[in-house]
C-alpha cells in the first residue's frame, strides 16, 4: 500500500500517520525525519543538506528525491510506505512515479480557524520537547512539562500571524500538487476536524477496503 499524505501544518497527518502505520504494517517516513537522521548520522546526504540548511536556503529537489528513493529501498518499505512532507512540488511528483508511484493521495481537509487555534495553543518543551496544547491537552500544572518539570515555551512560528502566513505559502506551493493528484484520480479527501480516535480507525478501514 503505497501512500502519500497531504495537509497543511496543522492538520494532523504527522499525527495520524503515526498511528496508522502500525496498523496498515507500512512504514511513516517524513522528510523532516530523513534529513535529521542523516545531518545526525553524518551520511554523504546528511552533510550536503546541513550545509544547505545551514545556509539559510531550502534543500532542492533532486537532493530530497535521492533521501526519498533511497529510504523506499529498505526492506521494511517493499510492501508499502506512508510518505509524509514528500512530494512537495510537481518535479517531486514526477520523480516519484519512476521509483514509487503512489496508489493513493489523502488529502488533509481542516477549516483554517480550527488549524490556528490548534496550534497557537501548542506548547513545547524546553528539555525533554514533549508538546501539549494549552485547550486540547494541557500541562497537570501550567507552563510545566509533565514529563521532566521543564519550562513549556510557543515556538516563534505558533503564533498566530505566522500560522496564517505559513497556510497561505502552503496553499500557493501545493495546490498545483493537489490538483495534479486529482486530476490523475489519486486524491481522496479526509476530514481531520474530528477527534484523532475516530480518524485514524476510520481511514484504515477506508484504505483497506479501497486498495486490500
Amino acid at each position: 500500500m503505497r501512500l502519500v499524505f497531504l495537509g497543511p501544518p496543522g492538520a494532523g497527518k504527522g499525527t495520524i500517520a503515526e498511528r496508522i502505520h502500525a496498523v496498515l504494517s507500512i512504514p511513516h517516513i517524513s522528510t523532516g525525519d530523513l534529513f535529521r537522521k542523516a545531518i545526525h548520522d553524518e551520511t554523504y546526504l546528511g552533510k550536503q543538506v546541513k550545509e544547505i540548511l545551514d545556509s539559510g536556503h531550502l534543500v532542492p529537489d533532486e537532493l530530497t528525491t535521492e533521501m526519498v528513493k533511497e529510504r523506499l529501498a529498505e526492506k521494511d518499505a517493499e510492501k508499502g510506505f506512508i510518505l509524509d512532507g514528500y512530494p512537495r512540488t510537481l518535479p517531486q511528483a514526477d520523480a516519484l512515479n519512476k521509483f514509487g508511484h503512489p496508489e493513493r493521495v489523502v488529502n488533509f481537509m481542516i477549516p483554517e480557524e480550527i488549524i490556528i487555534t490548534r496550534l497557537s495553543g501548542r506548547r513545547v518543551c524546553r528539555k525533554c520537547h514533549a508538546t501539549y496544547n494549552i485547550k486540547t491537552s494541557p500541562p497537570g500544572a501550567d507552563g510545566i512539562c509533565d514529563v521532566c518539570g521543564g519550562e513549556l515555551y510557543m515556538r516563534e512560528d505558533d503564533a498566530p500571524e505566522k500560522i496564517t502566513k505559513r497556510l497561505h505559502v502552503y496553499a500557493d506551493l501545493t495546490q498545483p500538487l493537489i490538483e495534479y493528484y486529482r486530476k490523475s484520480g489519486l486524491l481522496m479527501d479526509f476530514d481531520t476536524n474530528r477527534p484523532v480516535d475516530i480518524l485514524v480507525p476510520e481511514l484504515a478501514t477506508i484504505l483497506k477496503n479501497d486498495l486490500g
